[in-house]
């Protein structure tokens, strides 16, 4: 399923609403990081690496979670290891013909100081989630530059993580004119928001203070979670969201809404989300409703995947065309969380590189 077999399913520009700038770092970074540093690893060689850290089957979140314990405590707490993974972050997405993405992360997982616990097993240091912030934003700045591709972050919340998500929100509020375009709620979803209001508070300040919301819900939890993402926390799009399908009323009525499905196809089929069969897919479903969603790679380093691999494998499986490719991009780009200004600019390179007028609608 890699971009090494055949020519690329959509060449046209895309866009990418939801991937994971810790789950995106490139093997070689970690292994030349980690050396720099003086920090072991679990494997010595790039190829010994990979093979820990990539999901080759089928297997649970549990599991795909436990993957990022291989490397992040060789990134976190280092100056130039975040910024570095930034910029080559924006390096990848503009090979993979991505001309702007919202890549998401939780500082706190990159910091080393004004964390308790961290999560990494890290001496304290003088990196804060705020300074995390500072450097992929400058790494994000410098990769816009040379390469051409525009890329946002996302802030993420931790669901099991309610403490920090108050200093989530503010982190938004402060970074939300350089770099910063959104909150999300992340982890795992069986710890909901009743039981752990921090993250309630936290989205009832996004919501006053005009910061845009996207939850994980759905995924591998059921569709009272998406329910709650979007009734509680105000969610203007959903991460996943495939168990939407279970109630077909929620599911009607998001669909009268136009709300957003940032839907990833390779993740959902290795982490258990779904039915391991592409013909069985929930996408089916949202691309024959005429749903509003986007195509996404998640966490490309854990799945060895590519754009390129996800656009292959519903066109392979689900019978995607290229008319539909275009619908998604062009919905994906209105649904992104760009200032409208910036909006209509991504909008109007979308359709001019798809030879379309401006006032098509699908």
């Amino acid at each position: 399923m890699s971009e090494k077999s055949g020519k690329p399913a959509f060449d046209k520009p895309k866009v990418e609403l939801h991937v994971h700038l810790d789950g995106a770092i490139r093997i070689k970074t970690i292994v030349d990081v980690a050396k720099r540093r003086g920090i072991s690893l679990p494997a010595s060689s790039e190829e010994e690496m990979s093979q820990m850290c990539v999901v080759h089957e089928p297997a649970t979140l549990t599991e795909f979670l436990g993957k990022f314990s291989h490397f992040m405590h060789a990134i976190a707490g280092d100056r130039e290891a975040i910024k570095r993974i930034a910029y080559e972050f924006v390096e990848t997405k503009a090979k993979e013909g991505v001309i702007y993405v919202e890549a998401r992360y939780c500082p706190h997982l990159l910091a080393n100081k004004g964390v308790d616990p961290l999560e990494w097993d890290q001496k304290p240091g003088d990196i804060t989630p705020d300074v995390v912030v500072d450097l992929v934003n400058q790494g994000f700045k410098e990769g816009e530059k040379a390469f051409k591709t525009k890329a946002r972050s996302i802030l993420c919340c931790m669901r099991h993580k309610p403490n920090w998500s108050i200093e989530v929100v503010e982190l938004c509020k402060k970074y939300c004119k350089d770099g910063v375009v959104a909150i999300d709620l992340a982890g795992d979803e069986s710890l909901n928001c009743e039981s752990y209001p921090g993250h309630r508070r936290a989205f009832e300040e996004a919501v006053r203070s005009e910061v845009h919301r996207t939850v994980h819900a759905g995924e591998v939890g059921s569709a009272s979670v998406v329910k709650e993402a979007v009734e509680v926390l105000k969610a203007e799009r959903i991460g996943h969201g495939y168990h939407t399908l279970e109630d077909p009323v929620l599911y009607k009525q998001l669909l009268k809404q136009n709300m957003h499905f940032e839907m990833c196809p390779i993740s959902s089929r290795l982490t258990g989300a779904c039915d391991p069969d592409f013909t069985k897919h929930p996408l089916i479903t949202f691309k024959k409703d005429k749903a509003n969603y986007s195509l996404n790679t998640d966490d490309p380093t854990i799945f060895d995947s590519t754009m390129n691999s996800d656009y292959q494998v519903v066109q392979k499986y689900m019978d995607f065309t290229e008319e539909e490719f275009k619908r998604l991009n062009i919905n994906a780009a209105k649904s992104c969380f760009l200032p409208e200004n910036e909006k209509k600019v991504l909008l109007h390179q979308l359709y001019k590189a798809y030879d379309m007028l401006e006032s098509t609608s699908f």
